[in-house]
C-alpha cells in the first residue's frame, strides 16, 4: 500500500491497513495557496507585523513560530459590545483570485500518488476569538456577553466558510487541515458544555459543509479533548491530528471503535535541544506498543504541522516506527487502560485564619458569589461586611482567599476551568479595589512577595496569568515581568523588590533551559538560601526541575499557589 492508501483505509471502520504510517507521510500540506500567502505571507523570523485582522504578531529570531501578542492597548476589538465598530474580516475575495491553477498543479504533482492534496487553514473559529480580544476577554465574555460572543463567532464562521470553499473550489484538495485548540495539555479550557453552547454548531456548519464537498476533514488540537471526542465526531471530524498522550488513546480506542482515526501521541517531552538518541527511542517505542495496537492510529509528533523544532528528533522517531512495521504484531482485544498522570497532592496550608471558623453569613455568602463570578454581589458583599464593622484584612483571609482556594480546589479537579478562573479573578479585583483604602490603615498580612514571568523565547502567557490569579488570591504579592523574561531580570527584581519567591513559566521546550540560568544567577548573587524558585509550564517535569536545582514543580495554577504558601511558610 502507498500512504495515501493507508491513510485511507484507517478511515474505514474495519480498516486493515497494512502498516503504521510515519507521522505526515501520507499528507502533503499546501502552504503556499494564494490565501495563506495573503494571511500569513509577511510573518517573518525577527519581526514583529500585524495580521489581516490586525492582531500584532511577534517572531523572535530565537522561537520556532510565530505568536500572536494582545495588550490592553493594542488589541483589536477592546469591548465586544461594540465588536462590528473593530472586527473586520480580510477579503478574500479580492485579495486572492490569482495563482491557483499554478498553486493546485504544483500541489498535485508533488502528491503523486502517494499523498494526499491537504489545504492547510491555521487559526480556527475561537483562535482567532482571542487573537481579537485576548484570552481573558474571549473567555469571561462567555459569562457577561454571551449574545455578542454569538454574534462575533457567527460572523468568523461565515469567514472560514468562505475561505474552505474558495479552498475547495479551486485547490480540489482531497483533504482539509484546520487548527483549532480548545484545551490545554490536561483540561479543555472551558467547560464541555460552554464548548458546545458556542462552538459545536459552528464547527457542525464548518465541516459538515468539506464532507459534502467529499473533502477529509482533519482538526488539529494539541489539547485535551476527552470530554467532547463524541462532539467532535458529531461536527463531522475523520481525524483528530495532536491527540496528547493525556487524553488516555487507548481507552479512546476502545470508546470510538474505529469511528475517527488518532494521529499523534508523541509528545513534546522528547523535542529539546539536548535529548538524546537513547531518550528519544525508549519514548517512541513505548508509544507504538502501548498505541498501534488500538488500531486506527497514526503515530505523530503532535504538533500542527510536520517536523520537529530540533531536527535530530524526527529521524529517530521515523527509525522506531520502522523498526516497529519490521515486527510481527498479533491483534489484541482487550488493551489496558494507560491512566492520565495524577496531580500532585495539595500542599496543606494550616494558618490561624484558615483554622479559625467563619460565623459571619456575609464572609461564607462573599466566597460563594466569588466562586461563582458575580462580581456585583461580591463588591456589595464587601461593602455591607465592612459596613458592619469587619475589619478589611478579615474580608480579604476569610471571605475571598476562602472562596479563591475553593475555586482552585475544583480547577485541579476538573470541576471548574480556565473562565470561571478568571471571572474569580475580576471579583477578585473589584472587591480589593474597594477595600484598599481600608487596608492602609491596617496592618496587612501578606504571605510572601513573588516575581512571576514566562521566562526568555516564550511569549505565552495563559498560564502565567492563571498563576498569579491564584498566587494573589492565596495572599501573595505578585511582580508580574510578563513574558519573554531574561534570567538577569528575575534576578534583579527578586533582589530589588525583596521577593520570597522566584516563579518561571515556559510552554516552550525551546525556552525551557532558561529557568536553568535564573537557578545558576541566583546561586552566583548569593540570594539562594533566600529566594525559592518554582517553575511549571506543559514541558517541565519534576525530574527536570530537580536537575536543575529548583525548589518546587507543580502543574497547575491552584496547586501553584498552595505549594508556594508552602514553600514560604515552612
Amino acid at each position: 500500500m502507498t500512504p495515501k492508501e493507508i491513510f485511507l483505509e484507517l478511515l474505514k471502520p474495519d480498516g486493515k491497513p497494512e502498516r503504521q504510517l510515519k507521522q505526515y507521510e501520507a499528507l502533503h500540506l499546501v502552504l503556499t495557496d494564494p490565501i495563506n500567502g495573503y494571511l500569513r505571507g509577511n510573518r517573518v523570523k525577527g519581526s514583529v507585523s500585524k495580521d489581516r485582522w490586525g492582531t500584532t504578531i511577534l517572531f523572535p529570531e530565537d522561537a520556532p513560530g510565530a505568536t500572536p501578542h494582545i495588550t490592553a492597548t493594542d488589541k483589536v476589538c477592546p469591548d465586544v459590545t461594540h465588536w462590528r465598530d473593530y472586527v473586520h474580516a480580510p477579503d478574500l475575495i479580492a485579495n486572492c483570485g490569482e495563482g491557483w491553477e499554478a498553486c493546485a498543479r504544483q500541489a498535485r504533482e508533488i502528491a503523486g500518488d502517494r499523498k494526499l492534496v491537504c489545504g492547510f487553514m491555521g487559526t480556527g473559529i475561537f483562535e482567532q476569538t482571542h487573537f481579537l480580544m485576548g484570552f481573558e476577554d474571549t473567555l469571561t465574555g462567555f459569562y457577561e456577553h454571551p449574545d455578542e460572543m454569538h454574534e462575533l463567532i457567527e460572523y468568523i464562521t461565515e469567514y472560514r466558510l468562505q475561505y474552505v470553499k474558495l479552498l475547495v473550489e479551486n485547490l480540489r484538495p482531497d483533504a482539509i487541515f484546520s487548527h483549532d485548540d480548545w484545551g490545554a495539555k490536561e483540561a479543555l479550557f472551558m467547560k464541555p458544555e460552554m464548548w458546545r453552547e458556542f462552538y459545536k454548531e459552528p464547527y457542525r456548519r464548518f465541516y459538515g459543509y468539506i464532507r459534502d464537498q467529499g473533502v477529509i476533514t482533519i482538526h488539529h488540537a494539541d489539547s485535551y479533548l476527552a470530554p467532547i471526542v463524541e462532539d467532535m465526531i458529531e461536527v463531522g471530524i475523520q481525524v483528530w491530528q495532536g491527540t496528547l498522550p493525556e487524553n488516555d488513546i487507548p481507552a479512546l480506542q476502545k470508546q470510538l471503535k474505529g469511528r475517527m482515526v488518532l494521529m499523534g501521541g508523541i509528545g513534546a517531552a522528547i523535542d529539546r535541544p539536548d535529548s538524546t538518541e537513547e531518550e528519544i527511542r525508549p519514548y517512541v517505542r513505548k508509544a507504538l506498543q502501548t498505541y498501534c495496537p488500538g488500531g486506527h492510529y497514526i503515530p505523530s509528533i503532535t504538533y500542527g504541522i510536520m517536523g520537529t523544532v530540533y531536527p535530530h528528533v524526527d529521524p529517530f522517531i521515523d527509525d522506531e516506527i520502522d523498526r516497529y512495521n519490521a515486527g510481527i504484531h498479533m491483534p489484541v482485544e482487550d488493551l489496558p487502560a494507560v491512566p492520565r498522570r495524577q496531580r500532585a497532592k495539595p500542599v496543606e496550608i494550616s494558618t490561624p485564619q484558615a483554622e479559625a471558623a467563619v460565623s459571619d453569613a456575609v464572609l461564607t455568602d462573599m466566597g460563594e458569589a466569588l466562586c461563582r463570578g458575580q462580581k456585583k454581589k461580591v463588591a456589595a458583599l464587601c461593602q455591607k461586611a465592612l459596613d458592619s464593622g469587619i475589619e478589611a484584612q478579615s474580608i480579604v483571609t476569610q471571605g475571598l482567599m476562602p472562596g479563591m482556594n475553593k475555586l482552585g480546589e475544583d480547577f485541579s479537579a476538573g470541576r471548574a476551568f480556565v473562565p470561571e478562573m478568571l471571572m474569580a479573578a475580576r471579583c477578585m479585583n473589584a472587591a480589593m479595589e474597594l477595600l484598599k483604602p481600608h487596608l492602609v490603615g491596617e496592618t496587612a498580612v501578606s504571605a510572601g512577595r513573588v516575581c512571576l514571568g514566562t521566562v526568555r523565547g516564550d511569549l505565552h502567557d495563559i498560564g502565567k496569568n492563571l498563576v498569579k490569579i491564584m498566587m494573589e488570591g492565596a495572599g501573595l504579592e505578585v511582580v508580574d515581568l510578563g513574558v519573554d523574561v531574561a534570567p538577569e531580570v528575575f534576578i534583579r527584581t527578586a533582589i530589588e523588590q525583596n521577593c520570597d519567591l522566584i516563579a518561571c513559566s515556559s510552554l516552550l521546550t525551546t525556552a525551557m533551559n532558561e529557568m536553568r540560568s535564573v537557578v545558576r544567577m541566583a546561586n552566583e548573587a548569593g540570594i539562594r538560601d533566600k529566594v525559592k524558585i518554582m517553575v511549571g509550564g506543559a514541558p517541565i517535569t519534576q525530574s527536570f526541575c530537580d536537575e536543575i536545582g529548583a525548589d518546587a514543580y507543580t502543574d497547575d495554577a491552584a496547586t501553584a499557589a498552595r505549594v508556594a504558601i508552602g514553600l514560604l511558610s515552612a
